[in-house]
């Protein structure tokens, strides 16, 4: 990052605040109990510092803090006007009643409600959180601080503040990129895809490219997939997925392993579950023409490395997924101008704030030689320095 200041580096490199707070829990049983919470805001020279809050047990400040610096750059690349941030509590939600978990996040909310705002800080859900959960922190921090808003917090049910569209968001984010650059990705329409993961995102993302007349021939779930070359009915599979909680014994299909799946002849994989699923070892067998990392950080810098010296582009989760953090945006304008806009107008804006940045990534990967990795960091870190530079 030759072309950037040394002290815009060094000045990313750190989080603009981190607190840590200690939130007591009355136990249904009576005991108390104490559980550590973490925010990290790390850079709001482009708006309020956004990002999710996970609910986990190996919760911890660095992977926060790591977070927080994504979503800097996720924001950036966007072109949203948010920074960004990260939340964590070290618990098991498993582990709590609903009513525990309850004051769980409204205590949560008490440590932390002034260092959060509509116009300072908007946490979001993230692993182990639901709109649910929001809607407590909402209530709560309009309790606190008599903000009316509900703007600050996204994700929250639609009809509670939540925004239309929010489901589908990233899964349809991630196909709007990928319509943008298939082209130039050597890629026709109706090509063969697989999809690693069968949550919110993978789920959606394999119905997307159905119903836009693409040949899903592959789909997973943690404990394994499914294959036939001649296409899969991603909403049979889907339904199959919950009747049986597995999708062992599919028909028609072949068992396959969620390894094998990575290494299909696809014209396009779709990471969408876990972080490290392509690295050295299987890169150099992949055979998709193009990956579209619907997961946060599915293919490892090594494997990065590999895929681009064999012409395989590789859509970066920081412009793919980020279908997810646009919506809460658009949540955020609505609350802030109390409305509520329908699906497609919603959708419409969604499609209209990615496609320019696919394309201009795009270009500029072209342009400098780099993978599309390297060109959406170098656009994040242009506008970053750009606001920076406003800010003096």
């Amino acid at each position: 990052m030759g072309e950037f200041p040394s002290d815009l580096i060094e000045k990313l490199s750190r989080s603009e605040k981190e607190i840590t707070v200690t939130i007591p829990l009355r136990m249904d049983d009576g005991t108390l109990r104490f559980f550590e919470g973490y925010r990290v805001q790390h850079c709001n020279w482009r708006g309020p510092y956004k990002g999710g809050i996970r609910f986990h047990p190996d919760a911890d400040i660095d992977e926060v803090r790591a977070l927080a610096l994504w979503m800097t750059m996720k924001t950036a690349v966007s072109n949203i006007r948010m920074g960004g941030g990260k939340g964590g509590v070290v618990v098991d939600p498993k582990s709590l009643s609903e009513a525990e978990l309850e004051r769980l996040s409204r205590g949560f909310v008490q440590a932390l409600w002034r260092d959060i705002g509509p116009q300072v800080d908007v946490p979001a859900p993230d692993v182990n959180t639901t709109p649910e959960i929001m809607s407590w922190m909402s209530d709560e921090y309009a309790k606190l601080s008599a903000d009316q808003t509900g703007a600050t917090f996204t994700g929250k049910p639609v009809g509670q503040g939540g925004s239309e569209g929010r489901g589908v968001a990233t899964g349809l984010g991630g196909f709007y990129v990928f319509d943008a650059v298939r082209e130039r990705a050597g890629l026709a329409e109706g090509s063969s895809v697989a999809v690693q993961g069968m949550g919110n995102v993978g789920g959606n993302a394999a119905e997307i490219f159905s119903a836009h007349g693409y040949k899903v021939v592959a789909m997973s779930d943690s404990k394994g997939g499914i294959y036939n070359e001649n296409g899969l009915d991603s909403q049979a599979v889907e339904k199959y997925k919950q009747e049986h909680h597995s999708l062992e014994g599919f028909p028609g299909a072949k068992k396959i392993s969620n390894d094998e799946l990575l290494e299909l002849p696809v014209d396009v994989l779709v990471p969408a579950a876990l972080e490290n699923q392509i690295t050295a070892e299987n890169a150099p067998r992949v055979s998709a023409k193009l990956i579209l990392e619907l997961a946060n950080g599915p293919t490892t810098p090594e494997a990065d490395e590999i895929l681009h010296q064999r012409g395989i582009a590789v859509v970066p989760d920081i412009l793919a997924n980020a279908g997810g953090v646009i919506v809460s945006t658009f949540e955020w304008e609505q609350n802030l101008a109390n409305e509520q806009w329908a699906e497609d107008k919603v959708l419409s804006k969604l499609k209209d704030t990615l496609v320019p940045q696919a394309d201009l990534i795009w270009q500029k990967a072209a342009e400098k030689k780099v993978p599309l990795r390297v060109a959406a960091f170098i656009v994040a870190l242009e506008r970053l320095a750009n606001a920076q530079a406003q800010e003096g």
